[in-house]
């Protein structure tokens, strides 16, 4: 198999279509993309959040910005039948637990009925020749071993956002076999990423954002679950796993399946050892405080990445410590008034420089 590497040589001039393109993951894609020379088409609610880096990064104009609901069949249609994407990433979701226990049924809609209606769009793109589906590390049934998940663990979700990507996982492999089994067809992969930190996330109810913000505001951070470990990431990290399977579901090499891409498994740590670290990087920073939780969530979620890295030299460049030292320097030269473009165009440059060392 021919080594893969994210080059402008191979995205300069592709027409990409990226759904949910103003959210937090995707302002980020559509950064790197176009710094790529890709042409992108971006599909989405308006961002959700205030600030948004979507809006931070002025990416309305860097972009086909197309303020498109994924519910809607119809719409999703026409604007992918006029884009022809040759590379397709679908981001767009519901993307946080807690909200899906508040509204479970416009949960379901979005990220299961809203990736049926992006798929079926997309079998009548006679350009499209790659396609990226994110999902969630939640995928999974909970083990109570604590083990690593793999991709062939039992699918299953005990709230409503786990289970609707679960439901996502089955809808594309039932896409794949039904519409996207010819030769000439479309390759599809599925993505169950780890949770994702950086600069930009400003969402609630998601650990570094509610760090920066108590802290910037001289308050201590409340965390519900102190020793709960996560596949935390940076989304630069995942992003370039992103990338780099749409190369290879590009050049056939049979990669239309679901991957985990999460961090090496000495480098997930626990909840409360995030904050500390964090900690040491923030000048009065005032720790945290802790809160009974409310809804359900497992106590520790890992992944077993290996497949991803067997097949494409896909590895983790950014640890969880300079994954934490970079995010937190973003937040505070954010808030110190420098440009954010700048910020966050270096922060991609470096992860370049990088990933070609590692």
């Amino acid at each position: 198999m021919e080594s893969l590497a994210v080059t402008a040589d191979f995205w300069r001039g592709k027409r990409v279509v990226v759904t949910g393109h103003t959210g937090f993951k995707g302002s980020w894609l559509v950064a790197w993309l176009t710094k790529l020379g890709a042409k992108v088409t971006g599909l989405s609610l308006p961002p959700n959040t205030c600030p948004a880096l979507f809006d931070l990064l002025s990416m309305a104009a860097k972009v086909d910005h197309q303020l498109i609901d994924i519910r809607d069949a119809d719409k999703v249609q026409q604007a992918l039948t006029a884009a022809n994407p040759e590379v397709l990433f679908h981001l767009a979701a519901q993307p946080l637990v807690i909200d899906s226990y508040q509204q479970p049924v416009q949960t379901m809609a979005t990220n299961v009925m809203g990736t049926a209606h992006v798929l079926d769009a997309a079998r009548h793109c006679p350009a499209l020749r790659a396609a990226v589906i994110i999902t969630t590390d939640k995928v999974y049934r909970p083990v109570p071993n604590g083990a690593r998940h793999v991709e062939s663990d039992h699918l299953g979700g005990h709230d409503p956002y786990s289970a609707s990507k679960a439901c996502t996982e089955l809808l594309v492999d039932s896409f794949r076999s039904s519409f996207f089994a010819s030769d000439h067809a479309a390759q599809i992969a599925t993505v169950r990423a780890g949770n994702v930190i950086g600069g930009g996330d400003f969402a609630e109810n998601r650990l570094v954002p509610d760090i920066c913000r108590a802290w910037a505001s001289d308050r201590p951070v409340v965390i519900r679950q102190p020793a709960a470990i996560r596949p935390w990431q940076h989304v630069l990290d995942a992003l370039h796993g992103y990338l780099l399977l749409a190369h290879g579901l590009w050049q056939q090499q049979g990669l239309d399946r679901a991957w985990n891409i999460g961090p090496a498994a000495t480098d997930m740590w626990p909840v409360a050892e995030i904050v500390e670290y964090m900690q040491t990087l923030w000048n009065g920073a005032k720790g945290m405080k802790i809160e009974a939780m409310e809804y359900h969530e497992n106590p520790s979620l890992l992944l077993n990445s290996d497949a991803i890295t067997q097949a494409t030299g896909w590895r983790p460049v950014w640890g969880l410590s300079q994954a934490l030292e970079q995010t937190t320097r973003w937040y505070q030269l954010w808030a110190d008034g420098l440009d954010v473009n700048d910020l966050t165009n270096c922060q991609i440059e470096q992860f370049m420089k990088d990933a070609t060392r590692s």
